[in-house]
């Protein structure tokens, strides 16, 4: 049984350089071992009628659920399947219209290697990552990756490090390639991500936050500032809008604004909303992205805006509470 020796922070450090050394030269390397076959090997997952369905034991196993779900997520329908759950009935999952791709690092695992005639037998085109091109599984595949490494970042060269990291990037690699030959693009993205920010930040439009209705403070041009004040406080968003009769926005009046008109010692008795409104408010689509309209609040220094509808009518109001919240910021 392995003896704890005392720790030494020096000597952690310096395993962690070597550790980064011989991984980035691994991965560097990885351009110079690969062949046509990696470009076909693209090509057969991006024309496949059916999805790519990854396998692989150990830590080739967790490398491949990894590299199922980049591809997943980047447009190329994927998922993963343990080879010896294969062997067991798992393998009825696997149809004549999917791409296998197989992870092995040696190439010769067992619970691998036992499955490999039953796919050649349902006629399944079979990409191998492997570090070894004389190995069992790539004589079985139509095409090779190589995912060779000179030497393992282990101190005793055993466990596998610089090799799951080659396998992972080849992985990567695969997915990139097949995103941009699909013309994949952010909105994409996206959308098989809605609860992430990028999600929330394309998908999510000003109609999905906006204050509608009875919440929008609005008064007429002819208001007297009391009416105004008391729609302001009614509605709790710091500001009214001043509409005309058609309900278009002709401005907008703040509780910066009002303080200003104290600050100036205005007399606020006869005030009507035309006179102390700011013209031409800040605007914008119920159908614009709500990352639009932070982007207008960010350009003007404001911390509202006022939502019209394709007629120009007023029809909502968003603040950057409302984005906060939807963490849209």
């Amino acid at each position: 049984m392995a003896e704890l020796r005392s720790f030494d922070s020096q000597r952690a450090l310096a395993l962690a350089a070597r550790t980064f050394e011989i991984e980035a030269k691994a991965l560097l390397a990885l351009a110079g071992r690969q062949s046509d076959d990696f470009a076909q090997a693209v090509h057969l997952m991006l024309h496949c009628s059916g999805r790519v369905v990854v396998m692989g034991m150990g830590k080739s196993g967790h490398v491949g659920r990894k590299i199922a779900a980049t591809l997943a997520s980047t447009g190329t329908p994927a998922f993963f399947v343990h080879p010896a759950e294969a062997s067991h009935g798992d393998l009825g999952m696997v149809t004549t219209a999917d791409v296998v791709l197989a992870i092995s690092h040696s190439g010769e695992s067992e619970e691998l290697a036992a499955i490999l005639p039953a796919l050649k037998r349902l006629g399944v085109s079979l990409v191998a990552i492997t570090g070894q091109a004389a190995s069992t599984l790539a004589r079985h595949a139509d095409r090779v990756l190589s995912c060779q490494v000179d030497e393992e970042a282990c101190p005793l060269n055993l466990a596998p490090t610089a090799s799951t990291t080659a396998q992972m990037a080849l992985g990567d690699a695969l997915a990139v390639a097949l995103l941009d030959a699909r013309g994949f693009h952010a909105q994409d993205f996206a959308r098989s991500h809605p609860g992430g920010s990028l999600g929330r930040k394309l998908l999510m439009h000003v109609r999905d936050l906006m204050r509608s209705g009875d919440a929008v403070p609005r008064v007429g041009p002819q208001a007297h500032l009391h009416e105004l004040l008391r729609e302001m406080t009614g509605k709790g968003l710091g500001f009214s809008a001043v509409v005309d009769g058609a309900g278009r926005p002709l401005g907008i009046f703040t509780d910066g604004d009002l303080r200003r008109l104290i600050e100036r010692g205005a007399d606020l008795r006869d005030l009507q909303a035309h006179s102390v409104m700011h013209q031409q408010p800040r605007l914008v689509q119920q159908d614009a992205l709500a990352v639009d309209a932070a982007q207008v609040m960010e350009t003007h220094r404001v911390t509202s805006v006022l939502v019209v509808d394709e007629t120009g009518v007023l029809v909502g109001a968003l603040n950057s509470n409302d984005l906060m919240r939807a963490k849209v910021i």
